[in-house]
């Protein structure tokens, strides 16, 4: 599939929200596994998914695809970005992240979300 358009998924909710997060990463994931251009953007709580073995231990909803599982598929197929000002607030670094997740500030997002053609969805 070629994609003419692309997405920008950002993730704002609160990990305990296991549906909400699961669905988060469900569609751009597929998303990307279909052939379109994503790009993932974590925030707030949500920065913690790009620290190796924070997601492993992230309990599996009945029905769908594990928290790691999802991560991995959008660090393989996607951009993974880590908000800055998050990633200050918790202490992590780029060395801190797992390989494939980049950290960026707002200004980055900005840029992506207004480009042509590009759908937003923020959870």
């Amino acid at each position: 599939m070629t994609a003419s358009r692309s997405l920008l998924v950002k993730i704002t909710c609160d990990l305990a929200a296991g549906e909400r997060l699961n669905q988060a990463l469900t569609v751009p994931a597929t998303a990307a596994a279909s052939g379109v251009l994503v790009s993932l953007w974590l925030s707030g709580e949500a920065t913690s998914l790009a620290v190796p073995g924070f997601a492993e231990d992230l309990p599996t909803l009945p029905h769908a695809v594990p928290v790691a599982e999802l991560r991995d598929t959008l660090l393989e197929l996607a951009t993974v970005t880590v908000c800055a000002q998050c990633a200050k607030r918790r202490s992590l670094t780029a060395a801190d992240l797992l390989p494939g997740a980049r950290i960026a500030g707002a200004a980055a997002f900005v840029e992506e979300a207004l480009a042509d053609g590009v759908q937003a969805l923020v959870y």
